[in-house]
């Protein structure tokens, strides 16, 4: 099968359009054949050695997508052959992938290809950063950072859904018009202003309730700045690079929250990932959350979706699609 592989750390130079074995399915797996790739800035980090495992070389990147299953391994319910599914998953960036059939997600016929790759990891990690990490409610104050990324415009859908008042920040003009299109109440353009100021300005010095955060080092004094008495600070990224260490006593004057979340622990807790995928996928399925696909090249292009990604070129998700 064809797949993109790096067979050392680096730029995105590295990655490869090359041939690779065909995985072989085994035990409560399924062999998938693949239609569409989602793209996410973790990708970038296993690519250069800075994701949280280092990956041990030649590598197929990817961990989310959707396609037909064609081959199941026992026990698993032959009935699945055939399934139009999404699914997260490792080594998506090709031809076929191998999945476990609980980290499958059925696709009704109203959902493409295009969207069911898109939504496995940007929004169920919108999902449950809101409802997971935190309890969002209405009209509690959010910031999201990032806000014109995969994530990021999600997460400004599903809390203005719940009622909240939503602050994003982002770098351009352009993107700024897409967060407001997306619900939020005011957007500070970071680059051209100190976002803690101005977010205290908004909110008449009183702060938000709750800041998502997937920067990192460029925007952590800045976020604990901005947080009211009692705010909780989500770490969920860091595509500034890793924060300076945290001392617990900058915490204690205005009994603020600081915690990290990962996409991966929903997995080890099927029940909790069984909500946030049913109200997800409900959500898209009557229009009340809206995708937003920046880019779609052809999986052959990894690299190039890449460098737009890494050069913040790009708004929304990214994916690609296997001819």
């Amino acid at each position: 099968m064809k797949a993109i592989r790096f067979h050392e750390l680096g730029g995105p130079e590295v990655l490869r359009w090359e041939e690779a074995p065909k995985p072989g399915v085994t035990a409560g797996e399924v062999l998938v054949k693949v239609k569409v790739v989602g793209v996410n800035f973790a990708d970038t980090l296993v690519r250069r050695g800075e994701y949280l495992v280092r990956p041990k070389l030649p590598v197929i990147p990817g961990v989310e997508g959707s396609g037909i299953v064609e081959e199941v391994g026992d026990p698993a319910d032959k009935g699945l052959i055939g399934r139009r599914v999404a699914f997260l998953g490792q080594q998506c960036y090709a031809e076929y992938t191998i999945v476990p059939v609980g980290q499958l997600i059925p696709l009704t016929d109203t959902v493409t290809f295009e969207d069911g790759a898109a939504t496995p990891v940007q929004a169920l990690t919108a999902y449950h950063l809101l409802y997971t990490m935190d309890q969002i409610k209405p009209g509690q104050t959010v910031l999201v950072h990032a806000a014109a990324g995969g994530v990021g415009l999600l997460a400004v859908q599903m809390a203005k859904q719940a009622g909240a008042l939503v602050y994003g920040t982002t770098s351009t003009e352009a993107k700024a018009a897409l967060v407001r299109q997306m619900g939020a109440d005011a957007v500070i353009l970071y680059n051209q202003t100190d976002f803690a100021e101005e977010l205290r300005r908004l909110t008449k010095g009183r702060g938000v309730d709750l800041i998502l955060d997937s920067v990192g080092r460029a925007t952590m004094a800045g976020s604990l700045k901005s947080l009211k008495p009692f705010g909780h600070l989500i770490c969920y990224g860091a595509a500034s690079g890793r924060p300076e260490p945290l001392s617990i006593f900058d915490l204690y004057e205005n009994s603020i929250k600081v915690s990290a979340f990962w996409l991966m622990t929903v997995a080890r807790v099927p029940e909790l990932a069984l909500v946030g995928v049913t109200r997800v996928f409900e959500w898209l399925g009557t229009g009340k959350l809206r995708l937003t696909i920046g880019l779609k090249l052809s999986l052959a292009q990894a690299a190039e979706a890449h460098r737009k990604l890494e050069g913040r070129e790009t708004v929304g998700k990214i994916i690609l699609t296997v001819d």
